[in-house]
């Protein structure tokens, strides 16, 4: 049976299929375009050959989805018995998403609540569980909207990329700041806060970076004081994440769930081959 509230989310929330289903959250696809050649996110453009299209400097860019693919979906979630929508999407300082959403919103069926979440890859996609969660215990638009913000709020979204450029090129982080850690040879530790890629720390080395990300990721979990639980993304860097993850099981008290999963073909857009990024929540 479907809850009065319906949640709808973009695809770089990275849910789970599994999740996805069990949670009734439909979401809206970004498009990447690979030279010249578009494609819905999760479809025609795998995690592999993104990144080979990126190491060989071929163009890819990423757009948001349409006002109207919103619009379809929100027609769809009224004619299917929602009596009200919550859309919660990737933060609106990186994508244009939240803007189209806010488009389709005006003409929709039944009251949509469209939410810039401030995040994107699953704390992104922890925000909108919880906001289903809520929906599903019959609670309303406003009840649902303030499940999704507070979980946004108590989220940590940590990552290490091999380089800024993919960052620089997709205008995610500024020239001067790019260079720089170019010239300097570091590798980046950043952190996605108050919507926008954020520096954190500077590593000299790729282990260093990725030790001192676990060690972030063991803090922000213990200074949740709650049962938490966390995900950890990689773009072409499977050997990396499955070693992070085994990490973090070890040391993380109070886990609840780990996902380790591959970020799709928007994010990795941006963030280029080697990304690893961990993700903390509370547990609900």
């Amino acid at each position: 049976m479907s809850a009065p509230v319906s949640i709808i989310t973009d695809s770089t929330a990275y849910l789970p299929p599994a999740a996805l289903l069990s949670e009734q959250i439909t979401t809206v696809p970004l498009t990447v375009v690979v030279d010249g050649e578009a494609h819905e996110e999760g479809e025609g453009v795998t995690a592999a050959s993104l990144a080979e299209a990126l190491r060989k400097h071929r163009p890819v860019t990423t757009s948001r989805p349409s006002p109207e693919a919103f619009a379809a979906a929100y027609r769809a979630a009224a004619d299917a018995g929602a009596e009200g929508i919550v859309s919660l999407h990737l933060s609106a300082e990186v994508s244009g998403t939240y803007d189209a959403a806010v488009l389709a919103a005006a003409g929709s069926p039944v009251p949509v609540r469209v939410v810039d979440s401030g995040m994107v890859a699953m704390a992104l996609g922890f925000s909108a569980l919880a906001a289903a969660r809520t929906a599903r215990e019959e609670g309303g638009l406003d009840a649902v909207v303030r499940a999704a913000r507070q979980r946004a709020e108590r989220t940590s979204a940590l990552f290490y990329v091999d380089t800024l450029d993919y960052l620089r090129r997709g205008g995610r982080i500024g020239t001067a700041q790019a260079l720089l850690g170019s010239a300097l040879a570091v590798k980046p530790l950043l952190e996605l806060t108050e919507g926008r890629i954020q520096p954190l720390e500077k590593v000299r080395t790729a282990s260093r970076a990725i030790a001192r990300l676990e060690e972030l990721t063991v803090a922000r979990a213990a200074a949740l004081e709650a049962p938490v639980e966390v995900a950890v993304h990689h773009l072409a860097a499977s050997e990396r994440a499955e070693a992070l993850a085994d990490n973090l099981r070890e040391r993380v008290g109070d886990l609840v769930n780990l996902h380790v999963s591959e970020v799709g073909a928007v994010i990795g857009a941006h963030t280029g081959p080697g990304l690893l990024g961990a993700v903390v929540t509370p547990a609900q």
